[in-house]
């Protein structure tokens, strides 16, 4: 399995990049802000690989600036939780008043080829099953996603050391807590974390170490 990422300028956002091997189709996973196209052809020149899917974790523009640009340059699907699509066109809808103001010069669009994604649907890609979990709190229709039982992108559900903020608009401390408990902690230690944003863990690691899971410890 090949996976590679960088970091977008803006939020530092991790944009995913998966695939079998080397020469051959991949994911790309949120592609953040600014338009993140460039960067994303040096990494996909790097390996020859030929994107053929990308996929939001949820609906915040830091990770979804990108999306129409680059679904719609490759003539390739996005996919999203049905719960977030609103926020590809109307990206305000979850964030705070204050940056949204700052959006009145964009004009956000989907991409020609949206597909809604629900709980516990798996989408064969590349060779590979992609398991979406809807894991909300973060936004309403945050996804994590395990990848033929050896990944866990976890959005900005779980990052190394903490988890994701629960007080934007759409966001629920209590919802989160629920997809800690009953999501997140079940899962087996092996997986491969590749969070939203920073550097990239285990899941048994963060059981360890995590504070926010540490603390759940018997109670899922």
């Amino acid at each position: 399995m090949l996976v590679d990422s960088f970091a977008a300028p803006m939020y530092a956002t991790n944009c995913w990049v998966i695939a079998a091997k080397a020469g051959s189709e991949c994911v790309v996973i949120d592609p953040g802000m600014p338009d993140v196209s460039q960067q994303l052809d040096e990494i996909l020149k790097k390996h020859s690989l030929k994107p053929v899917a990308v996929i939001a974790t949820h609906g915040h523009l830091d990770h979804t600036f990108s999306i129409q640009p680059v679904a719609d340059g490759y003539s390739i699907p996005a996919y999203i939780h049905s719960l977030d699509r609103i926020a590809l066109a109307y990206p305000e809808r979850y964030l705070s008043p204050e940056f949204a103001a700052t959006l009145s010069a964009f004009d956000f669009a989907e991409p020609g080829d949206v597909r809604e994604l629900r709980n516990e649907e798996v989408v064969e890609l590349v060779g590979m099953k992609f398991k979406a979990i809807h894991a909300p709190g973060h936004t309403p229709g945050s996804l994590i996603f395990v990848v033929d039982d050896e990944l866990l992108v976890s959005g900005d559900v779980l990052f190394a050391g903490s988890i994701g903020r629960t007080d934007l608009p759409g966001g629920s401390a209590e919802a989160m807590e629920q997809t800690l408990r009953k999501k997140i902690m079940p899962m087996s230690d092996h997986l491969r974390v590749l969070p939203g944003h920073y550097g990239e863990s285990t899941l048994g690691a963060e059981k360890k170490s995590n504070p926010y899971l540490i603390a759940l410890k018997g109670r899922y």
